[in-house]
């Protein structure tokens, strides 16, 4: 059977993506699968993308992604753009925005977050009501299989069987209606919702990498065994505060105490 590591949202953190690079190169896993949001946060995201150029067989562009690549974006308005320069920014903007194939039968579309956006949220486990991304928020999962056309998908093209996307950076796996969708969470920037004191010993729990593999027959339509493994990975998270310490990285601070509490600085500052 075939093996697909599916990562996401390593958000410019090299020490995360090198150990799970790591780990999936020790497991023989044929693909890597990238579900986007490659770059912002930590500090490193010219070697994240390089990284991933060379490592990953599909790589999907998130949301942050598409905010500092854009070709109109000008010098000096975000300090990763003019990190990563403009060879790496062109290759980011064009990525393409989801990616189908089938697997022991199953037809599994990937994408960051959405079909209708890269922005819009689904998160089973928490409400984004009276919240900045309220406007955004689905509430059934079913959407997640409609053909759009911000996917290139209409009434005619299959539905998927299994969905998997990233952007909210906390991994889950559940059934809906005869379908599967899973979240690999965050390579770079875990978040646990419920965590909200960054002194609490258990965040350690959280603050790991992680990601899925996917396991059965790659591109056939047959139904035979499928499975889903959810790896969490610790990583020397210290050793990517000393980078980020010694980088110029204006959020610094921000990102050290959300890589340390795997939750959003908002909640505990």
């Amino acid at each position: 059977m075939d093996k697909i590591a599916i990562i996401s949202d390593v958000h410019g953190n090299i020490t995360a993506l090198k150990a799970v690079i790591n780990d999936i190169e020790s497991r023989h896993i044929d693909k890597i699968f990238c579900l986007g949001d490659s770059v912002l946060k930590s500090c490193n995201s010219d070697l994240v993308i390089d990284l991933l150029r060379e490592k990953c067989d599909v790589i999907i562009k998130g949301n942050c992604d598409e905010a500092i690549t854009r070709p109109d974006i000008p010098k000096g308005k975000f300090w990763t753009r003019d990190l990563i320069g403009e060879d790496r920014a062109s290759f980011i903007y064009n990525l393409p925005i989801s990616y189908e194939f089938y697997l022991s039968g199953y037809l599994i579309r990937l994408f960051h977050a959405s079909p209708f956006g890269l922005d819009y949220v689904f998160n089973p486990m928490f409400s984004n009501k009276n919240t900045i991304y309220s406007a955004t928020e689905i509430h059934n999962g079913l959407e997640l299989f409609e053909n759009t056309e911000f996917i290139g998908k209409t009434n005619v093209d299959p539905i998927p069987d299994i969905v998997g996307y990233g952007h909210i950076h906390t991994p889950n796996i559940f059934r809906i209606g005869n379908k599967t969708i899973f979240n690999p969470g965050s390579i770079g920037m875990p978040i646990e919702m419920l965590n909200d004191n960054p002194s609490d010993k258990t965040n350690q729990f959280s603050t790991v990498a992680s990601y899925i593999i996917l396991e059965g027959n790659y591109e056939s339509k047959v139904l035979s065994s499928i499975s889903f493994n959810l790896v969490r990975l610790p990583y020397n998270i210290e050793e990517e505060i000393k980078l980020l310490e010694k980088s110029t990285l204006p959020s610094k601070n921000r990102v050290i105490a959300e890589l340390r509490s795997a939750t959003n600085y908002s909640n505990f500052k």
